[in-house]
């Protein structure tokens, strides 16, 4: 009698008979069981593999060319220039354009046509004392005349009139027994100032009163200085209230002569700021 397969098996001698088990049969037996469970088991496998593999592929698909598109590559997809702009926001706009340069301060001391401001002593010469750094003059007479030789000595009187002087404004300033006064002669022209100022010869004559006594006069060696800028020639003559002469050695005289030159030159100056601050429509201090 026998079993199916994969069942143990006796001998010729049947049931009843003692018989010693097949072991080489059920040894097989059993390997093939194993073999049949190992197979199925990568055949599962493979179709789990192939499964996973299909859904990728369909989310590939659908992702780079939707379910009716079909598939496109990454050259077909828009580039970032032809996407829509985020902002509607108008981009600001610059003009071309340069806006002109401001007006020079000079333009406007340099001919009597621009040069439209005041021509008078307190314009230039304000005030009842002139500080510069720690000194401090006190201001004496002023004088304002159209008669330009009038306001000179030697030569001078004469160069002025030839090249066409309009007005002379004269101050004078003291301190400590030094006097200097200062003259402010005014021409249509930056070259008839400038002219002017080159051919100086012989000098201005000081201006005596309100608290100063006669100065640099009768014969007493004095300081003087001839400048110009814009349209306007100045001059200066220094010296001591008691008559004494100067000489290089003068400190105090020549340290007045510089602080008056130097003020007269500032206040043209602001002059010609004034007016062009005012032709472009911004104060000036």
């Amino acid at each position: 009698m026998s079993f199916g397969q994969g069942g143990p098996s006796w001998g010729p001698g049947g049931p009843g008979e003692s018989r010693t088990p097949d072991w080489a049969a059920l040894a097989e037996a059993s390997a093939a069981r194993g073999r049949r469970k190992k197979w199925l088991m990568i055949g599962g496998g493979a179709v789990a593999t192939a499964a996973v593999a299909a859904i990728v592929a369909t989310a590939v698909i659908t992702t780079n060319g939707g379910s009716s598109g079909g598939n496109k590559n990454a050259s077909e997809l828009p580039a970032p220039a032809d996407l829509p702009s985020e902002s509607s926001a108008p981009e600001p706009s610059f003009s071309s354009v340069a806006p002109p340069p401001p007006p020079d301060p000079k333009d406007y001391i340099a001919d009597e046509k621009k040069d439209k401001a005041p021509v008078t002593v307190d314009a230039f010469f304000p005030g009842r004392k002139l500080t510069m750094g720690d000194r401090v003059y006190a201001k004496g007479a002023t004088a304002r005349t159209e008669s330009c030789a009038t306001t000179t000595q030697g030569a001078l009187g004469s160069i002025l009139d030839t090249n066409g002087c309009d007005q002379v404004i004269r101050a004078t300033y003291s301190k400590d027994g030094v006097a200097v006064t200062v003259g402010l002669a005014v021409f249509g022209t930056e070259a008839e100032a400038r002219k002017a100022a080159q051919q100086a010869s012989g000098g201005l004559a000081s201006l005596s009163g309100s608290g100063v006594p006669t100065f640099c006069r009768g014969g007493s060696v004095c300081r003087r200085t001839a400048n110009s800028y814009g349209r306007y020639a100045y001059f200066t003559i220094g010296g001591y209230t008691s008559g004494k002469n100067v000489t290089t050695a003068a400190k105090d005289v020549y340290k007045a002569g510089d602080d008056l030159t130097e003020f007269t030159f500032r206040q043209i100056r602001h002059r010609g700021e004034v007016q062009a601050s005012a032709a472009a429509g911004a104060p000036v201090a």
